[in-house]
């Protein structure tokens, strides 16, 4: 096996008591059957013992043992073995052996591509945020030794090469990855790209596609039964590599620069969807850093009051103001965000590329209308001297917390199911997205 990662990630270490958040607050932590079996085993006898069999309760709706039980919460939504420097007490007193896999594994995000393991990170974290963010270098690829890679098992399998859904992603992501990294052209720009490629490749690789599979095979109309049109048909090998080339292309890209910028469309439902988002969470999370966090961005974009049309426009002119202060530094937050994000979540999860690009270019729609709601980012815009050190705690916040009481959730993945619709209606929405970045 060999392991690689971004280098923000091989930079990463818990700063434990210094971190501005804590990993399990809010969260429930389930345990499997194993780890709470060695558990009971490592603590029998000692001062431990007692807390594990109080702390700990079985998970009545686990079915396969891999959620057994639930590790208890205190009253501030901690977890109950937390200790004063915020580090796991039964880490430090057992070893990192004993801890339920998501604690082990967190904010690593595993995912098994052939023979190799890649380690990417989830923003939940402050300090991977900061280090994903704010770095030039930080979405660099490189090996990492593999004992960062910890419990390399529990990685996602993605590039199995059995069908050519899976067999195909590794070409088709670093597709995506270089063009994201396009950074001649604005960020919206390759979003768009990004979205008409999914489009165009949509009707022949999909999860469960035989269009390369009848070719690999031979099974192709007979010369007498093919019409010149099918002859001269490019195979759908081709078809993907010339789709993955032209979109990366100087030429495609200016041209849907020109028609991104002619197309008129209007600005409320964008900022209507991303209000409705971060609404829809408030009534499910208790954290306080949060629900402050909301309260400011709603104050911000009118109160409760307003509609999503004049909250669109405040939008629209901040986002003016600030591209014309720090306007590289904000694309370098949202383009690391969205590299980060194809590592993190392998397209082959989605029902298709397009819906993946989707959830990609929402998830960044939210953030973007939470930065621009930031307080210190409003008072940025009215004072320009402001050191952009402000602006970059501003947004690891804002990416921060919605990645962590956002983009997981089931109830932002359920709506997200549900605006996504199908196919070209799917493009259609995505551009109401793209021209909110």
């Amino acid at each position: 096996m060999t392991a690689s990662a971004p280098r923000y990630m091989a930079r990463f270490r818990c700063i434990a008591e210094a971190c501005e958040d804590t990993c399990c607050a809010g969260l429930t932590v389930p345990i499997s059957e194993a780890r709470w079996s060695l558990l009971r085993q490592r603590v029998a006898g000692g001062p431990d013992e007692a807390r594990v069999a109080a702390l700990i309760t079985p998970n009545p709706d686990d079915t396969t043992g891999s959620q057994a039980g639930l590790l208890g919460k205190r009253a501030d939504g901690h977890c109950a073995f937390l200790d004063e420097a915020k580090l796991c007490s039964l880490q430090r007193r057992h070893g990192e052996a004993v801890l339920p896999d998501g604690c082990s594994v967190f904010p690593r995000v595993l995912t098994r591509w052939g023979t190799r393991v890649e380690m990417a990170g989830s923003l939940a974290c402050p300090e991977t945020a900061r280090l994903c963010l704010l770095a030039d270098d930080a979405l660099v690829l490189g090996p990492v030794d593999e004992a960062q890679a910890l419990r390399p098992q529990l990685a996602r399998q993605v590039a199995s090469g059995d069908d050519a859904w899976t067999a195909h992603a590794d070409t088709v992501r670093e597709a995506m990855l270089r063009l994201l990294a396009r950074r001649e052209v604005p960020f919206a720009t390759r979003l768009y790209a990004l979205g008409r490629m999914a489009l165009d490749l949509g009707d022949f690789y999909f999860p469960g596609t035989t269009a390369f599979a009848e070719e690999a095979t031979g099974l192709q109309p007979r010369a007498e039964d093919a019409s010149p049109d099918v002859e001269s048909a490019p195979t759908a090998d081709a078809r993907l590599a010339l789709i993955l080339r032209d979109a990366g292309s100087m030429d495609t890209l200016e041209s849907l620069r020109g028609q991104l910028a002619a197309l008129e469309l209007p600005g409320g439902p964008w900022a209507g969807i991303c209000g409705a988002v971060l609404r829809s969470r408030e009534a499910h999370v208790g954290s306080p850093r949060f629900l402050s966090l909301m309260r400011d961005v709603r104050a911000a974009y009118g109160g409760a009051d307003t509609t999503p049309d004049e909250a669109w426009h405040l939008h629209v002119t901040r986002r003016a103001a600030l591209d014309s202060l720090h306007g590289e530094r904000v694309q370098q937050y949202f383009l690391h965000h969205a590299l980060n994000h194809v590592l993190r979540h392998p397209f082959t999860e989605s029902q298709s590329l397009l819906r993946a690009v989707f959830f990609l270019v929402l998830r960044a729609s939210v953030v973007r209308w939470v930065l621009l709601g930031h307080p210190a980012v409003v008072a940025l815009l009215d004072s320009p001297g402001t050191p952009v050190a402000t602006l970059d705690a501003a947004a690891v916040e804002c990416f921060q917390l919605v990645a962590k009481h956002v983009e997981q959730a089931p109830q932002f993945l359920e709506f997200a199911e549900g605006l996504a619709g199908e196919g070209p209606e799917t493009f259609a929405r995505l551009l109401i997205l793209v021209k909110g970045l």
